[in-house]
């Protein structure tokens, strides 16, 4: 039995960018930076930061595309997969990325649906109740 399963969690370098092969299927590329943080025997702290290239299909494509942006935080599982091609000039190119097959955002909610949330609370606040108008 083989298995070629990755999980990864990190935040976005870029914007998720949206293509449509010629078949009419999208395609959905972004990539993802996950940090390695640790004390090397000097007592120093050491970071090292791995980037990946992250491609999702149809549905989940869409959905990234929608909802996540450059610095978000999310949790994606997939699988490794290596293109290989010729470039312009004839030199041969190969890239691994992987596949998402599933993907949960992180992060809280984003800023700005906060501070709407925060705004319309505080005019929720200000209406005054009126106990009378109270059905029990």
């Amino acid at each position: 039995m083989d298995l070629n399963k990755v999980m990864l969690i990190g935040r976005l370098t870029r914007d998720p960018e949206t293509r449509t092969t010629p078949q009419g299927v999208n395609v959905t590329s972004f990539g993802l930076a996950t940090n390695l943080i640790w004390t090397n025997p000097a007592g120093e702290r050491q970071e090292k930061v791995e980037y990946h290239n992250i491609v999702a299909w149809r549905k989940l494509g869409e959905i990234c595309a929608q909802y996540l942006k450059k610095g978000r935080r999310v949790f994606i599982e997939g699988r490794l997969q290596t293109r290989t091609w010729e470039d312009q000039n004839g030199t041969k190119r190969q890239r691994t990325e992987i596949i998402a097959d599933n993907m949960i955002m992180l992060d809280s909610k984003e800023p700005e649906k906060i501070e709407e949330e925060l705004t319309s609370k505080e005019e929720a606040e200000e209406e005054e109740i009126n106990i009378e108008e109270v059905p029990f």
